[in-house]
């Protein structure tokens, strides 16, 4: 069994889901395969994003998929001290806890309003080639196989990404490049439902500890640990349970959902576009380094990876001298940051429970106008100047 498209889509997350929207917007004719049943879940996601992009993307904020809107955030050293983040401070940045699997089908949605053609429990198998060019996939779809042909193939397949290996793009990973994670979903607790908190230190080695809101008394509570500093199966997990278990106002909630996985937290790959390619969302490595959030990144990837595949279309030109394009325009909108936050990662993971308080003690006390690169290494400096070197090196000054 053969088929043809002009694009196929592989993976129907946000980033492919909206890499598919704008390539159908075009007119193209585009193929969406998702190995799952169905779109969305399971859920793998601490499910907090930030307001200010989603109208670069063409999204309406809806209370279809919103449950749960935040004035900040809160960043807690290993003593309990925090510093507060909110929208006087940050702008627009403060954001919305979302139910992930309905964002994810109202993405879908749009991409199937546009022209895209979905396919579920389709999973790839592997690239098909021509002269050692890429023309397609192989897939298997309710225990059948089909060649799809296309001109271009759009990798969104996440994470544990194929299509870029099989396309003979480089994207492993070392472990301290990677996030293992383990989260619960609490009902029944207390806290302060305005702010996401974030815990930082030896409680969540390499990584940190979550309580993102989506209600007055329910949270995604979390944790993400370098996966290079662990040391036995379920250790993530029986971190997370002994942080909760010291806090009363966690340790009371019931458990409704439990969920685990990894994110990468590398630098940016050297490339993300072969011959007749493009990758993607985490499936190019683009979540962030610092915070592990990827939703952002990922749609504003796929924006480009349609409209370039559009492009490349139109020219008759699918090469990687042409779809080069796409990477001069993602990475000019997003690699400065995504390097930096990677020093910065490479930085805090190094520092211990005395630095992460003393830092946080000081930018807690500033008086603040707006948070700014600047204005955190005053408020450091002011309170403890032998610290100075070491937030210059976080901060990549």
């Amino acid at each position: 069994m053969a088929l043809e498209y002009d694009v196929l889509v592989i993976g129907a997350g946000p980033a492919g889901c909206t890499a598919a929207r704008y390539a159908a917007d075009t007119g193209a004719h585009v193929l969406l395969a998702e190995k799952r049943q169905e779109i969305g879940t399971p859920v793998r996601c601490g499910e907090g994003i930030s307001k200010r992009w989603l109208d670069e993307i063409g999204m309406e904020p809806s209370g279809r998929w919103i449950a749960h809107e935040v004035d900040g955030a809160r960043i807690f050293s290993p003593d309990g001290s925090f510093f507060e983040v909110d929208e006087k401070l940050a702008g627009n940045e403060c954001g919305f806890v979302i139910e992930r699997d309905l964002f994810d089908r109202a993405l879908a949605k749009r991409a199937i309003s546009s022209g895209a053609e979905l396919m579920v429990r389709t999973s790839a198998t592997g690239l098909l080639h021509e002269n050692g060019v890429v023309t397609g996939a192989r897939l298997r779809s309710f225990g059948k196989t089909v060649d799809v042909r296309a001109k271009i193939v759009i990798g969104a397949d996440g994470y544990e990404s194929q299509v870029g290996r099989w396309a003979g793009i480089e994207t492993s990973l070392k472990p301290k490049d990677v996030d293992s994670c383990f989260q619960y979903t609490l009902v029944g607790i207390e806290g302060d439902c305005g702010f996401n908190d974030f815990y930082l230190g030896s409680h969540a080695p390499g990584g940190y500890v979550w309580v993102f809101w989506k209600g007055r008394d329910i949270a995604n509570v979390g944790i993400g640990v370098q996966l290079s500093r662990i040391r036995e199966k379920g250790q993530a997990r029986r971190l997370l349970d002994n942080f909760i278990s010291k806090r009363e106002e966690l340790s009371r909630g019931r458990v409704i959902e439990q969920v685990s996985g990894a994110y990468s937290i590398c630098a940016p790959i050297e490339r993300t576009t072969t011959d007749g390619v493009m990758l993607v969302g985490d499936a190019a490595r683009v979540t962030d380094p610092v915070t592990g959030g990827g939703i952002r990144n990922a749609c504003i990837l796929g924006k480009l990876a349609g409209q370039i595949a559009a492009e490349a279309l139109e020219a008759g030109d699918a090469s990687a001298s042409f779809l080069a394009k796409y990477e001069r325009f993602w990475r000019d909108r997003l690699e400065e940051a995504l390097y930096r936050n990677w020093m910065v990662k490479e930085k805090l993971t190094t520092y211990t429970d005395e630095q992460f308080n003393k830092i946080i003690s000081a930018i807690s006390d500033y008086d603040w106008e707006k948070l700014s690169v600047l204005e955190i290494l005053n408020a450091v400096k002011e309170k403890y100047p032998e610290l100075q070197a070491d937030v210059e090196a976080i901060l990549g000054m």
